[in-house]
């Protein structure tokens, strides 16, 4: 009886060993944006110093970030898309979400812009403009925040792309810029990454700070009652953090080539 008490407890004492290791670990999940942008970098060490937590970075899109959510494979949400967001919480898979910091989307293209999008008058235009020369585009295609922007510019330009100069990737943002560069395409991307790839780039803003390409970033608490077994606590504690003051100094204060990716929500607007 005493060996089968003593291997009983050391059996609880080895799952309470690997619950309170599992508790030392939160699962971000986050989109390729935001990790490619070099962010990340700044604002993970930081957190884990202060919190004594150790952060595992899973970036992809933000469709597939949605996806690892629902499935139990993430503890906390930091995504670019309000209406995925939205949908998320109405569907109670999530519990809330905090707005954390924004920057712009860029329709890029080549110098000589063959579409006329330099004098287009939003974005749903440009994206027109593109359309009826029958130049080439290159999408994400992968049901990011960047992709699900898209489809809604596409949307209000008329409809859908069908002309053989449009191409889709199906890859993550610093891969498409490659390919659209390579191929001397139109593409939609967010600032930072183009600030991040920009010394190898030949592409050119053509439009940019519009209110249309206004690129938001959220914090998305994950439900307990649908997912127990994720590491609650320690969301609660990273998403408290990207919201405070020392996590909103190293946004602000992040910078490639000198020049601002991101800023907090609480600073200007374009």
């Amino acid at each position: 009886m005493r060996r089968c008490l003593s291997l009983a407890a050391l059996a609880v004492l080895a799952l309470g060993a690997a619950c309170r290791h599992e508790a030392r670990h939160v699962r971000l999940g986050t989109t390729t944006s935001v990790q490619d942008s070099g962010l990340l970098d700044d604002l993970v060490p930081a957190f884990e110093q202060t919190a004594g937590l150790h952060v595992d970075v899973i970036a992809v899109g933000t469709g597939a970030a949605f996806r690892l959510a629902r499935d139990g494979n993430v503890d906390l949400l930091l995504v670019h898309d309000r209406e995925g967001e939205e949908e998320f919480l109405a569907a109670g898979e999530g519990v809330a979400r905090r707005s954390l910091m924004w920057n712009t989307f860029e329709l890029l293209g080549p110098a000589e812009d063959p579409a006329g999008v330099r004098a287009a008058r939003s974005a749903p235009d440009a994206l027109a403009r593109i359309a009826r020369a029958g130049a080439v585009f290159v999408s994400r295609g992968d049901d990011s925040g960047t992709h699900r922007l898209e489809r809604r510019l596409w949307r209000d330009a008329g409809g859908p792309p069908a002309w053989p100069g449009y191409r889709e990737t199906g890859q993550g943002m610093g891969a498409t810029l490659r390919v659209a560069d390579e191929l001397g395409a139109y593409v939609l991307t967010d600032r930072g990454t183009r600030l991040g790839y920009q010394q190898g780039l030949r592409l050119v803003p053509m439009l940019a700070d519009r209110p249309e390409l206004r690129n938001e970033y959220s914090v998305v608490l994950i439900s307990p009652a649908k997912h127990p077994d994720l590491n609650h606590e320690g969301a609660r504690r990273l998403g408290d953090w990207l919201l405070s003051p020392d996590a909103t100094r190293l946004v602000e204060a992040f910078r490639v080539n000198g020049q601002p990716l991101f800023h907090a929500m609480n600073t200007r607007s374009p």
